[in-house]
């Protein structure tokens, strides 16, 4: 009897309501697909046009190149001087991302897992400097730089990078030290790894995805600088120890005037592949680590 009435009970899986359809969320769908396209279309016009003749982008300027003009690339890169400026801009931001991502490791680590007085302050000193303007150290700034006999130097541009990078590098790395298993450590401590070793054989390859994803950032940060080396560039002979921002300053007016605009577009498609390069070399990492980050 109880058989029969369970089995009463029960419907049967044909006479079971169907789930409701889910619904696409076309609103965000379609704000993702107008935000990609605002940002794709402007980067890709740009590449197309540094392949055309002036008079192309002049009378057509949405179409298509006749022909794949290399010969603009090669004007750019030589006549208007961005291959010296390119060059510039790799010493400059590779020296000074690998001082920012080693000294702001070494101190995130120190802040994140060591307990000594003063470290709240030394903390919030690091934060405070994320919260203070560029524009208003331009001035003391430069005098600091000419008196050190930096000024319209690559090296004392490189240690400026690294300064002003420092602040967001241990704001980040200290929070993602923090979120490491103490376990671990402690582990490589009683097998007799010391302080130095437990952080770059132990902790710092823990932390890579945290590593990866701020080093992306520094490097978009000092790659596009501009402000920096345009106040402390400066001096006799400093045309030659440009970086690229600079350069493609001076060319945008020179060509400009000239009516060279196939060059102009080639020197910025130059100045944008390392950026476009960096984005699709490492965009999985950066995701992973900021992902990482929020899990733990």
């Amino acid at each position: 009897m109880a058989v029969l009435t369970r089995t009463h009970r029960e419907s049967p899986p044909e006479q079971r309501s169907p789930a409701p359809p889910r619904r696409v969320p076309v609103l965000s769908h379609a704000f993702l697909i107008g935000w990609a396209l605002l940002t794709t279309l402007p980067l890709l016009w740009a590449v197309l046009s540094s392949f055309k003749s002036d008079e192309e982008i002049l009378t057509d300027p949405w179409s298509l190149p006749s022909r794949l003009r290399w010969e603009n690339w090669g004007r750019a890169w030589n006549e208007a001087h961005i291959g010296r400026y390119f060059l510039n801009s790799v010493i400059v931001v590779t020296g000074a991302l690998a001082l920012t991502m080693l000294l702001g490791a070494m101190a995130a680590y120190v802040l994140a897992r060591y307990r000594f007085r003063g470290r709240r302050i030394v903390y919030l000193a690091f934060v405070g400097g994320m919260m203070f303007p560029v524009f208003l150290a331009l001035v003391p700034l430069f005098f600091v730089v000419r008196n050190l006999g930096l000024l319209g130097t690559l090296p004392g541009l490189t240690l400026v990078y690294a300064a002003y990078s420092l602040p967001f590098t241990v704001f980040f790395l200290t929070a993602f030290f923090r979120t490491l298993p103490t376990s671990v450590a402690e582990a490589a401590m009683v097998d007799g790894c010391g302080h130095y070793r437990l952080f770059f054989a132990v902790m710092l390859p823990m932390a890579r995805p945290g590593l990866v994803s701020v080093g992306i950032f520094n490097f978009l940060f000092q790659w596009n600088q501009y402000v920096l080396p345009l106040v402390l560039m400066q001096g006799e002979g400093a045309e030659r120890k440009w970086v690229l921002a600079q350069g493609l300053t001076a060319l945008a007016v020179n060509e400009g005037y000239r009516g060279d605009f196939s060059g102009l577009f080639a020197g910025m498609t130059i100045a944008m592949l390392p950026v476009i390069a960096a984005y699709l070399l490492f965009h999985r990492q950066v995701q992973s680590g900021l992902a990482a980050g929020q899990l733990r």
